[in-house]
């Protein structure tokens, strides 16, 4: 019988398609916390669901990344890559497409709450960034398998 680590390590190797299940199965361990209900959620405040979804892209991106095993240094570099605010930014683009009505009602709150921003960003940057994550923040909190399938649509990059 393998370990689990042998298990994860057998997976190095594997197709970009089956790396995708692998990405879905982590997916699915990291579900809510605390189910809380919709009149909650809309309680919520924009900017806290962009900082609820920063840390759940993030927590996405470094998962992507994990295997195959790395320095730490490689992992900071490719995770910093994807989590910069014009990645986020181009990200938001590639699934604008695919979003329902309500998920683009909460982008626009994102856009519009984007208030302040680093000096080196363009604000309509700074605020697709913002609303990305205000999207995963909401949809972390109120329909995790639509967020699984989003994530699942984005262009991170193996390296």
């Amino acid at each position: 019988m393998k370990s689990q680590e042998e298990e994860l390590l057998d997976g190095q190797d594997k197709t970009p398609k089956q790396s995708l299940s692998w990405t879905e199965a982590l997916l699915a361990t990291t579900g809510p916390f605390q189910q809380i209900s919709l009149s909650q959620v809309q309680q919520i405040s924009p900017t806290a669901l962009a900082y609820l979804g920063d840390a759940i892209y993030e927590l996405y991106v470094r998962m992507f990344y994990l295997l195959p095993l790395q320095r730490s240094g490689i992992y900071h570099s490719l995770v910093v890559e994807q989590v910069r605010a014009e990645t986020q930014a181009l990200h938001l683009r590639s699934l604008t497409p695919h979003l329902r009505d309500t998920e683009l009602e909460i982008v626009r709150r994102g856009r519009n709450a984007a208030t302040g921003r680093p000096k080196r960003l363009n604000p309509e940057i700074y605020q697709q960034a913002t609303s990305l994550e205000t999207l995963i923040g909401y949809l972390y909190l109120t329909d995790y398998q639509r967020l699984t399938e989003l994530l699942q649509m984005l262009h991170v990059e193996k390296e």
